[in-house]
């Protein structure tokens, strides 16, 4: 097998990851990265507020890789609300090989930056739900 290349994080980047980490918003969001192949760099594909996971099965591409991260508000049986950080890998089964590769190369050099506990990976698009995150996080 060839060189897997990981993807350069760059600063734009590191910066975005940070904001969103610290937003004080009280609503679900994702940011959504990818990986621009011509540059070999992880980028922001999109910032998205106040979605769900239901509502992105309609924005991420069905052939090709994205990472997210993603926070949903999460009610307790106590009765806390907390805010979960996770990192999502979506990779569907369909896309190239050579694109697979540069996510999968880039995957873990990513998710040390994000530094999150709450890290899933979804094969299938139609997998990535509200209902199937917060089955995750009960965990």
């Amino acid at each position: 097998m060839s060189n897997v290349n990981i993807c350069d994080i760059n600063d734009e980047v590191r910066e975005s990851i940070k904001k969103f980490k610290f937003r004080k918003a009280e609503s679900s969001a994702a940011l959504i990265l990818k990986v621009d192949r011509e540059s070999q760099t992880i980028c922001i594909d999109e910032l998205i507020e106040d979605t769900t996971l239901d509502d992105l099965q309609e924005v991420l591409p069905g052939h090709q890789p994205r990472y997210l991260i993603y926070t949903c508000k999460m009610e307790h049986s106590d009765g806390r609300t907390s805010y979960p950080m996770c990192f999502i890998y979506v990779t569907p089964r369909d896309c190239q090989t050579e694109l697979q590769i540069m996510y999968a190369g880039s995957k873990i050099a990513l998710q040390k930056e994000v530094n999150l506990s709450h890290v899933y990976e979804v094969r299938e698009l139609d997998e990535l739900t509200d209902e199937w995150l917060l089955e995750k996080l009960k965990k």
